[in-house]
């Protein structure tokens, strides 16, 4: 009997401590301390957004508590006290203020902002007051949610509207003519690039020699004598306006050849009657010349 008693007891005693070591590790692996001494206060929430037992606490991003337990509060309807751990060391200043923040990933924890303009501090087991900050998630959620319900109607329009211009025939032919145009534009391209590569530079080379064709020309007009040039011009017109008045004056042979009116009656009459002369010569040459092959006949 002894013995029994002592396996009963031995059983007793292993469920004991296994119960133990799970309260201690499940106590554990939600940061709860048994063996650490700690300061509990309350928090009077309004909106805990979704919080949950064995969320942090932080204060200016380093972990300062857990939260131990939330309940609705009957005695104040619309309100949910929030229990929360913090390390013994930890003092919260009077007007200390309480906020759950929901983050990016829908998580969520609480942070103490702290009031260190106070010198006094809460005692452990008083109330603070807390507000739900909504984060980036809530206020999606508030400005942009609404937004884009608002925008699906006219996002379904839309999407009827593309949906007719994809299933359009002409779309179809449209991007064929873009496809043979950008064939189009790469032919040119080519062309370009062998015109770049080949013409170009040929015709730079002339221009290049005709620019140098040019310099030596402006040197050798730069060289040129114009004072001389100009004075042999100056004199060859003198030389044409003195030949000039020759030829208007009548004490010479020119002038009198150009403006002696009776020499031009002269020479029209003397050339009349040379051609009449040359005319009865024609029609009675006998008058003129005579032939005779047995020599002149005595008369």
């Amino acid at each position: 009997m002894k013995e029994y008693m002592s396996k009963e007891i031995k059983i007793g005693l292993a469920g004991i401590i296994s119960l133990l070591i799970l309260f201690f590790g499940i106590n554990y692996l939600k940061g709860i301390s048994m063996l650490k001494p700690e300061s509990y206060y309350y928090i009077d929430f309004t909106n805990v957004n979704g919080l949950t037992e064995s969320s942090p606490v932080f204060t200016n991003g380093f972990k300062v508590g857990i939260v131990r337990d939330i309940k609705y509060n009957h005695n104040n309807p619309g309100h949910i006290i929030v229990g929360v751990e913090m390390e013994p060391d930890i003092k919260i200043p009077t007007g200390s203020q309480a906020e759950v923040i929901m983050e990016m990933l829908g998580t969520v924890k609480m942070n103490l902002n702290f009031n260190y303009d106070s010198r006094t501090y809460y005692e452990e087991g008083d109330t603070l007051y807390g507000i739900a900050n909504e984060g980036l998630m809530g206020a999606a959620e508030k400005n942009i949610v609404p937004q884009i319900e608002k925008m699906l109607p006219k996002l379904d329009s839309i999407l009827g509207s593309l949906n007719r211009i994809l299933n359009d025939p002409s779309l179809n032919n449209t991007l064929k003519n873009a496809e043979e145009l950008t064939a189009s534009l790469n032919a040119t391209g080519k062309q370009l690039n062998y015109l770049m590569n080949h013409d170009v530079p040929k015709l730079t080379s002339n221009v290049t020699a005709i620019s140098e064709n040019l310099k030596d020309i402006s040197s050798n007009l730069k060289e040129a004598d114009y004072a001389a040039t100009i004075s042999r011009v100056d004199s060859t017109i003198h030389n044409v306006l003195l030949l000039t008045d020759k030829l208007n004056r009548k004490d010479n042979t020119l002038g009198l050849l150009l403006n002696d009116s009776s020499l031009y009656n002269n020479l029209n009459a003397t050339s009349a009657n040379a051609a009449n002369l040359l005319f009865d010569l024609k029609a009675h040459p006998k008058r003129y010349v005579h032939f005779s092959l047995f020599g002149k006949k005595d008369k």
